[in-house]
């Protein structure tokens, strides 16, 4: 929680916030995230508007995860820009003089309380919202092998020699017509045992 006392009510007065948290549980992604405890560090600015407090900030923090090609681990230093306005209790009765009829904007408005505000909900989506969808330890990782699991990256000559099992059937005929042709074959005259 952030308190905007010192503000008061006075539209323009500005406050500047330099603070580290512990990051809450589960900020990130199945793949990606902060992990929970990690230090976040918040670069806050809180502004005095008609309507409430607008926070505009910066958070940046370690990310762990792994890549989604091959599952080594990685680290990453993730940097999240966000801004929010922080409306007034009684700005809802202010609001309702000139209402505008949108209720899914109301809905998702955030309140003061007590003239403190809560920044998880905003810092959380931020960081979600920044996150790589499908990290990679680099940009050209190969993966892993899709017959054996090896990593490709260890072993740039990594191959097999054995056919894929849904080409087999047509291998398998491809040996068959070779093997024909054989038999079909032209015989020269001599070869034949018939004509001995």
């Amino acid at each position: 929680m952030f308190d905007t006392r010192e503000l008061g009510r006075r539209p323009g007065a500005l406050k500047r916030i330099s603070r580290s948290a512990a990051a809450p549980k589960d900020l990130g992604i199945e793949v990606i995230g902060v992990p929970e405890g990690a230090t976040v560090e918040l670069d806050l600015r809180l502004e005095s508007v008609m309507e409430g407090v607008l926070v505009t900030g910066t958070a940046r923090a370690p990310l762990t995860g792994e890549c989604v090609r091959c599952l080594e681990p990685l680290e990453r230093e993730l940097e999240a820009d966000f801004q929010e306005m922080y409306s007034y209790p009684d700005a809802d009765d202010r609001s309702r003089d000139a209402d505008t009829g949108d209720d899914a904007e109301e809905e998702d408005r955030l309140f003061l309380e007590a003239d403190l505000f809560d920044l998880e909900p905003v810092l959380r989506d931020a960081v979600v919202l920044a996150l790589p969808l499908q990290p990679v330890c680099r940009e050209d990782c190969p993966g892993l092998c899709a017959e054996c699991g090896a990593r490709l990256a260890d072993d740039p000559d990594h191959h097999h020699d054995a056919a894929d099992i849904r080409w087999a059937a047509l291998q398998g005929l491809a040996e068959t017509m070779r093997d024909g042709e054989k038999d079909n074959a032209p015989r020269e005259r001599g070869d034949d045992p018939q004509e001995k």
